[in-house]
């Protein structure tokens, strides 16, 4: 098998990561793999930001819990286990409304280059409530990551070095299938 489809077969989610901050050149390459993402038309659509201040994660998550509630099960260990799963850098892609591939197909590219960097990442998309209509959080963290009032979340990617090694799920086999 080579090296790129031992990539993306051996990419699994990871949401358990070493307090270490990714490095200067890995941070170069996740965007280097974003930017040269394919698009629609090659319109380009997609505002991505890689979000490596503590305090801004700590504070994005207080407000995602104070939104949703602490008491909501999915998110019952915020303090522990935030919505960014404690990765140390904190991928956030907003599109303009119609672009749900384009950003699936960036954040794709985004999650391949990290393993083959030896890092791990995990897809979010339940911090996105954050960022809905009339959220007043949503709009102070879209002026922060200087975000255009008229783009709209499309998923977030944790990222950094994996501290857990989780077994591969099994995947469904009849999913796939070859028609001649």
């Amino acid at each position: 098998m080579n090296e790129v489809m031992e990539t993306i077969i051996s990419r699994q989610t990871i949401r358990s990561y070493k307090p270490e901050q990714i490095t200067d050149e890995q941070l170069e390459q996740l965007c280097a793999a974003a930017k040269r993402a394919p698009s629609g038309r090659n319109c380009q659509p997609c505002h991505v930001r890689f979000i490596q201040n503590p305090d801004m994660l700590k504070q994005m998550n207080t407000d995602f819990k104070e939104l949703v509630g602490y008491d909501t099960p999915a998110y019952t260990r915020w303090d522990t286990n935030p919505v960014y799963h404690n990765a140390p850098t904190f991928c956030v892609i907003f599109a303009e409304s119609d672009s749900k591939m384009d950003a699936g197909i960036m954040c794709e590219n985004i999650c391949i280059a990290a393993q083959s960097l030896g890092l791990g990442t995990c897809i979010i998309a339940s911090v996105g409530a954050l960022f809905d209509e009339g959220v007043e959080d949503g709009v102070k963290w879209r002026r922060a990551w200087n975000i255009p009032d008229s783009y709209k979340f499309q998923i977030a990617i944790a990222v950094g070095y994996p501290d857990e090694k989780p077994e591969l799920k099994p995947r469904f086999e009849d999913r796939i299938q070859i028609i001649k």
